[in-house]
């Protein structure tokens, strides 16, 4: 992909600085191969997953397998992966495109995401050379099957508190790995693990075991509340034996593997959320306009076409947000290249200095998916209970993604404080901003001169959003100093406002960009739905910030941050009923998701 302008922003540095919607890349961008890869995946779901599903979730034995092993024949599993291996090096936003489209495969995706995330690309971003031409071409074509080791009964969100031991052998030819891992995906058919111990009980390190190791054993699979059909199982190593050679990257660096992958993955798991929530809104919409009753369709209804309305409306926006950042983290790739940087080096650079919008979208992406599935099953009414229809296995299998890649609320509170270290290393000047905005607070508020410029009225309430964050979060930090990592209420309160500010932004940027290309006729579904989300999240960005000032200010101070709350968040009345309605009639007319 042709890279045309440079990423105009830093990570999180959206809180501070507008945007050019011309700079920001929307799904009208999506060049023909990214749209045949797309196409590719959504086939390969229909075709061979679909009608799978029930003997996946009955875990048939080497069914999950057969069917990776078939998406690793199309290059599924290349995308991100160097021609040399046998990759097809594509760029990221068409790797998202391929996350997105197996998205909707159940239990799929999460066998999948696992094998191309967190297995596969450690050994490409940090193997030495014979590592890489060892085990990344089995692992790329799909005759070799990966699984990541990181999760231990005592440690969860915790990885670093992990007690697998590694210790050198007399002989200085292996470590023995002493140690339990737990909630392995694909663990049952792997043939590669990449497992994260500490040498000598002190150096945090990455090692490749393989499958037949000598004292590698595997629990039973566990019984789970979705996804069943993906294969999770414990992993057990006693005395095992891995050659000295199998390390992964440097001894004691485990982590800068762990979690630099992480910022990945967590991103390709939002990708993931919508594919499916795009899934499950058109088994929504499809029910809605079949479903009898009261002599008509009850999709004619206003409180159905509510909720098929904002179910688009938060897919349309997380969509907007996601490729957004996935743009944003490969330009920056491309800057890293052109400064000299490697391929690895570039990519992971990337990925961690927008490491706050992964974050954020991790928890978008997952929650709306929730909400999605959620209302599908209202839709269904009592059949959306049954086994037998649908929904009931895509609201189990929803569930997961919460918890997946870090807690959404593991990832709220790093996303606020990756922000604030950035500002206090002087990556990003919140300092300035964060000041401008007390001493508007202390001003009598002048009345705005007109603004006829496009959106203008969306724009200065996103602007406002932004002042109410760096008002809440500016007082946090001058209140708390160096124990506000313990208040994690209100940096979840802070995360909240930041994630709904992103957001909106995102769809807002993406209708004034594709609207300057096609038209607002073409598109006037579409800018209701941005000004729909964006109005929601006025009131959400209201709410967190009330809660967190009411912790921790009292009197003339909470009355005065009260007041500027209401200020930054007080939003123009809009008919939010009949902008759904219009969304909610684009739907009922396709008969499927069409934003």
């Amino acid at each position: 992909m042709e890279v045309t302008h440079n990423a105009a922003l830093k990570g999180g540095e959206f809180i501070i600085k507008p945007t050019d919607a011309q700079e920001v890349f929307t799904p009208a961008d999506f060049t023909e191969e990214q749209n045949y890869m797309h196409q590719t995946c959504l086939d390969f779901v229909t075709n061979e997953v679909s009608p799978l599903v029930e003997r996946l979730d009955n875990h048939e034995e080497g069914l999950m397998r057969g069917l990776m092993e078939k998406a690793g024949q199309l290059g599924l599993f290349g995308v991100s992966v160097p021609e040399e291996f046998g990759g097809l090096d594509m760029d990221f936003p068409t790797a998202l495109r391929v996350t997105e489209g197996v998205g909707g495969g159940h239990s799929f995706p999460v066998a999948f995401a696992a094998h191309t995330g967190i297995a596969l690309l450690p050994i490409v971003y940090f193997g030495n050379d014979e590592q890489k031409h060892k085990y990344v071409p089995g692992l790329t074509d799909g005759t070799l099957m990966g699984a990541y080791c990181l999760t231990e009964p005592g440690s969860g969100s915790d990885a670093l508190g992990a007690k697998t031991k590694a210790v050198l052998n007399a002989e200085g030819t292996h470590y023995l790995l002493n140690g339990q891992k737990m909630w392995i995906t694909n663990g049952g058919f792997a043939d590669v693990y990449i497992v994260f111990a500490k040498i000598d009980g002190e150096q945090f390190t990455g090692f490749i075991v393989e499958r037949n190791t000598p004292g590698l054993s595997l629990g039973n699979e566990e019984h789970k509340m979705g996804i069943k059909g993906s294969s999770t199982r414990q992993v057990f190593l006693t005395d095992a034996l891995v050659p000295k050679e199998n390390i992964l990257g440097e001894i004691g660096k485990g982590h800068l593997i762990a979690f630099n992958v992480l910022n990945i993955g967590r991103i390709k798991l939002a990708a993931a959320c919508l594919g499916a929530c795009k899934q499950a809104a058109t088994l929504s919409v499809k029910y809605a306009n079949e479903r009898v009753q009261f002599k008509m369709p009850i999709a004619k209804f206003g409180a159905i076409r509510y909720k098929l309305a904002q179910q688009a409306i938060r897919i349309y926006a997380v969509e907007s947000a996601i490729y957004r950042a996935g743009m944003d983290i490969y330009r920056t790739e491309q800057q890293l290249k052109a400064e000299g940087l490697g391929y690895n080096e570039a990519l992971l650079g990337a990925a961690r200095e927008f490491a706050v919008e992964c974050a954020i979208l991790k928890v978008e992406g997952s929650e709306v998916l929730d909400y999605v599935v959620d209302e599908g099953v209202q839709v269904y009414g009592g059949y959306g209970y049954s086994a037998d229809y649908p929904m009931d296995r895509s609201y189990r299998d929803a569930r997961i993604n919460r918890i997946f890649e870090g807690t959404n609320e593991i990832n709220r509170l790093l996303a606020v404080d990756m922000i604030l270290k950035k500002g206090l290393k002087g990556e990003i000047d919140l300092m300035g901003p964060a000041q401008a905005v007390q001493q508007e607070l202390m001003s009598v508020p002048s009345l705005a001169e007109s603004d006829d410029s496009a959106y203008a009225a969306e724009k200065k309430a996103i602007a406002n959003m932004k002042k109410a964050i760096l008002m809440v979060a500016g007082t946090a930090v001058q209140k708390y100093t160096d124990k506000l990592a313990k208040e994690q209420e209100i940096l979840m309160n802070i995360a909240d406002m930041a994630i709904k500010t992103y957001t909106a932004e995102s769809a807002l940027l993406r209708v004034e960009k594709e609207i300057s290309l096609r038209g607002e006729e073409t598109l006037s579904r579409e800018l209701d739905m941005a000004r729909v989300y964006l109005s929601d999240a006025i009131d959400q960005v209201e709410k967190a910030g009330r809660e967190a000032i009411a912790s921790m200010a009292e009197g003339d101070e909470q009355r005065l941050l009260s007041m500027g709350l209401k200020r930054f968040t007080k939003p123009d009345l809009f008919n939010v009923k009949d902008a759904r309605r219009r969304v909610a009639a684009g739907l009922i007319e396709a008969n499927e998701y069409c934003y």
